[in-house]
């Protein structure tokens, strides 16, 4: 008995060896949403985050002490600085990436941004450099059949569904997917969206038999998803929950920090910021069938970390591509001083979280105004930008055109073109009523205007929110708005594009309609005919016009942004005689119908009593 338990126990231990020696720690460093940034960005109120020279050295330390770990990507890799300018000539942000190590990366909505000749211009560039670049896997994003060149720059790059790849003794399956909000972000991709649960399953199932087939092991399965996370739920969450095999998932598209991974049907969910602000660096044990947490950590990229020199050189070489160019025809250099600014402006947050006046965006939506008028010779009535649309704030200090164009870079095959257009005074209010009814229910909706100044009681009827609006013009004095008059307004392509569709996002319930300068309608694919351009025929762009309307400032910001103007106010009032002022029909409807509900309720009450009343 005590040789049959002596052996049980030896037995044991070496089983218990062997599995200890089956598991090997797997490492996965990742970034998502880098947008172009390959310089450092500025924070609101000093310091500074990012650039890929700091996170190049942060990699290197963490692959000195993780040698065999890979390197991935969740995609939105493009579009946010002035890089992206070189994006259908040079793909500058493909080829620093494959210089940095970079092995997978997938297409995040931005990608499409400068529509489908644009992507197919980039890959083959990228493919043609004969640089080293990462591989990019998209599982249920296809092109469109007409779109043949679109395909064949897929083919000619070499994207696939997924990849495999060995490291240490360990294959690692990288895939991707595209979300449908990050579709609903690309209206103009030419591509067609797949069920994301669908194809990750097939894709799991489909890549672990050709792991087990061909190299007789169990695989870790990556997910690079372009769908994102929101108060730890989210799109994310549910492939996570809805799929079965996936070991980790990189969230990208809602520049998501998760301090901590999310954990959902033994899937880890990871997500690190955007533009480079940390290295995610996660660590698993993996046991051959399943993998578990052992590690994970946010390495923060920042002022206190040393530029790799070579990629610091890769960097001002891009740079002066750049200058040389793109920004010599507009007369601008990349770090070019505008002007000093001793103002804290909005967060990019700040100007998302609550209904509010932004001085921020107020500089955006006058400098549009301005240099429209001084382009064109011709009175502007409005202008407008959208909280979409900002993507970083201005600094204090000294404000480059590097950082305007950070903060003005989004558009849809352009720079982010400004156009002129002309709308009825009924239609200007409707912009208005877009701005107090419909951020609620989506903030990248909130309006920031030049010209009008109004007011909003949160709490009247929707689509009925504002109960003041004038004309503010040049000289302070306010003019009536006529719903029959035509207005001319200027805004920015994409918010442009946006606002032809505002009939369909609210139901049909109201309407914006572009219109030439005799009032005719304007079909939205036909607003590229309406860009601005200057006495020698140059496209008018958004940062440009900031750029420019800074310059003029002649050195120091005007004190006119040192605080808000009054031009947008925001009140909650419960005062009847507050939700009642300037009702529309929606108002009456809702009025009409509260008081036949109360017409039934005294009925129907009546009509108990009475017969109570005969009963007895």
């Amino acid at each position: 008995m005590k040789r049959f338990i002596t052996l049980a126990v030896v037995f044991i231990l070496m089983l218990t060896l062997c599995v200890a020696a089956a598991a090997k720690d797997v490492t996965v460093l990742f970034t998502h949403d880098l947008h172009s940034h390959l310089l450092p960005s500025r924070e609101e109120d000093g310091g500074e985050y990012g650039g890929y020279a700091r996170l190049m050295t942060v990699i290197n330390e963490q692959k000195e002490r993780f040698p065999d770990a890979v390197l991935v990507d969740g995609g939105d890799f493009a579009m946010g600085s002035l890089f992206q300018t070189a994006y259908k000539t040079s793909a500058i942000e493909l080829r620093i990436m494959g210089k940095m190590g970079y092995d997978v990366t997938t297409f995040g909505n931005h990608e499409f941004d400068y529509l489908p000749s644009g992507l197919t211009s980039m890959l083959n560039a990228a493919k043609s450099s004969g640089d080293v670049v990462p591989e990019i896997v998209i599982a249920n994003y296809t092109p469109d059949e007409s779109n043949k060149e679109m395909t064949e720059a897929l083919n000619n790059y070499g994207v696939k569904k997924f990849t495999v790849i060995e490291r240490g003794g360990v294959y690692f399956v990288v895939f991707g997917i595209f979300g449908y909000d990050a579709d609903d972000c690309a209206p103009n991709s030419g591509m067609i969206l797949h069920s994301p649960t669908e194809n990750a399953q097939r894709v799991v199932d489909d890549a672990t038999k050709f792991c087990l087939d061909t190299y007789g092991e169990e695989p870790v399965i990556i997910c690079l998803s372009h769908s994102g996370t929101s108060g730890g739920k989210g799109e994310d969450f549910e492939l996570a929950k809805a799929v079965n095999g996936i070991d980790l998932i990189v969230s990208g598209h809602t520049h998501t920090t998760l301090n901590q991974p999310i954990f959902v049907n033994n899937t880890y969910i990871v997500s690190a910021a955007e533009y480079g602000r940390n290295l995610g660096v996660v660590n698993l044990t993996f046991d051959g069938g399943s993998v578990t947490l052992k590690d994970y950590n946010l390495i923060p990229v920042d002022e206190n970390v040393a530029d790799n020199e070579e990629v610091a050189a890769l960097v001002e070489s891009y740079k002066s591509e750049v200058e040389e160019n793109y920004l010599s025809e507009y007369g601008f250099s990349f770090d070019e001083v505008l002007v000093n600014n001793p103002y804290k402006f909005d967060t990019v947050d700040e100007v998302y979280a609550t209904q509010h006046e932004s001085t921020l965006c107020n500089i955006f939506s006058d400098a549009y105004k301005w240099a429209v008028e001084k382009a064109s010779g011709k009175k502007v009535d409005m202008a407008l930008t959208a909280a979409g649309v900002i993507r970083e704030s201005l600094p204090l200090g000294n404000v480059t055109v590097s950082d305007v164009f950070n903060a003005a870079s989004l558009g849809v095959g352009t720079e982010g073109e400004l156009i002129a257009i002309y709308i009825t005074g009924e239609d200007l209010k409707n912009a208005l009523e877009v701005d107090a009814s419909v951020q609620p229910l989506m903030r990248s909706a909130q309006l920031f205007f030049s010209g009008v100044e109004y007011s909003f009681n949160t709490n009247r009827m929707i689509f009925n929110k504002v109960d003041y609006a004038m004309l503010r013009r040049e000289d302070g004095s306010l003019e009536k708005i006529e719903n029959d008059k035509l207005y001319r307004v200027v805004t920015g392509m994409y918010c442009g594009q946006m606002l032809g569709a505002v009939e369909s996002t609210s139901m049909g319930l109201i309407s914006i309609t572009p219109r030439d300068e005799n009032g005719d309608p304007i079909e939205v694919k036909d607003l590229a005919n309406y860009v601005v351009t200057d006495s020698e025929g140059v496209k008018l762009k958004e940062w440009f016009a900031i750029s420019s309307y800074l310059k003029e400032m002649g050195g120091d910001m005007s004190e006119a942004y040192a605080t808000a103007d009054g031009r947008k106010t925001v009140y909650s009032s419960l005062n009847p005689i507050k939700l009642l002022r300037n009702a529309n029909v929606f108002t009456y409807v809702l009025l009409i119908v509260i008081a036949l509900i109360i017409l039934v309720a005294v009925l129907i009450i009546r009509a108990i009593v009475k017969k109570k009343k005969k009963k007895q």
